[in-house]
C-alpha cells in the first residue's frame, strides 16, 4: 500500500466507513450508540458502523440510513460485498450501549443503549452474521479501534484500561 494512502478512517456518529487491510476504522462517542465491527478474515475487508437508534420505522423521511440498526447493517453488508466480502464469512464485534441517563422517575424506560444492541443482536442473527466478542452496556462511553490485519478491535473505556476483543 502506498504510504501516502489514508491509513485510519474516522467514523462520525451514524456514519460507516468500509475499507481493507492493513487500514484502522475509528469510531469515539460510542455511549447508548452501538458500534458494530464487521470483519471478512479471508478477504480482510472490515466494515466499522457507528449506529444511533434501533429502527427507522418511526420516522419519516429516514435519509441517513446508517443512523439505525435496521437500515445501517444491511448497507455495510451490501458495501462489503460489492468490495469482494462474503457474507457467509462475515462475523462481527459490537461496544457501546451504555445507559448514559438516569431518570428519577423509574416508568421511565429510555434505555436506548440496551434497546439499541438488542436490536443489533437480533438483525445480525437475522443475516447469521455471529457475534464474537461484544463489549456492551455499563454507563461509561468507549472508543472502537479497529485493525483490519488482524480483525481484533480495542475497545478503550473512560477510566478503564484498554482491551482488545
Amino acid at each position: 500500500m502506498d504510504a501516502l494512502k489514508l491509513k485510519e478512517k474516522k467514523v462520525g456518529i451514524a456514519d460507516a466507513a468500509i475499507s481493507i487491510s492493513p487500514n484502522r476504522l475509528i469510531t469515539i462517542g460510542l455511549g447508548s450508540c452501538i458500534g458494530v465491527a464487521f470483519y471478512d478474515k479471508k478477504t480482510k475487508i472490515g466494515g466499522l458502523l457507528h449506529i444511533m437508534l434501533p429502527d427507522s420505522s418511526k420516522f419519516n423521511n429516514v435519509e441517513n440510513l446508517y443512523k439505525y440498526a435496521d437500515t445501517g447493517i444491511p448497507l455495510v453488508i451490501k458495501e462489503m460485498e460489492k468490495m469482494g466480502a462474503n457474507i457467509s464469512r462475515i462475523t462481527a464485534k459490537i461496544a457501546g450501549g451504555a445507559s448514559m441517563f438516569n431518570f428519577s422517575d423509574k416508568k421511565i424506560k429510555m434505555d436506548i443503549g440496551k434497546r439499541n444492541s438488542d436490536a443489533v443482536k437480533k438483525i445480525l442473527s437475522y443475516y447469521k452474521i455471529p457475534i464474537l466478542a461484544e463489549e456492551i452496556g455499563g454507563t461509561k462511553g468507549r472508543t472502537m479501534i479497529f485493525k483490519l490485519e488482524s480483525g481484533l478491535v480495542e475497545i478503550k473505556t473512560l477510566g478503564v484500561l484498554s482491551k482488545e476483543i
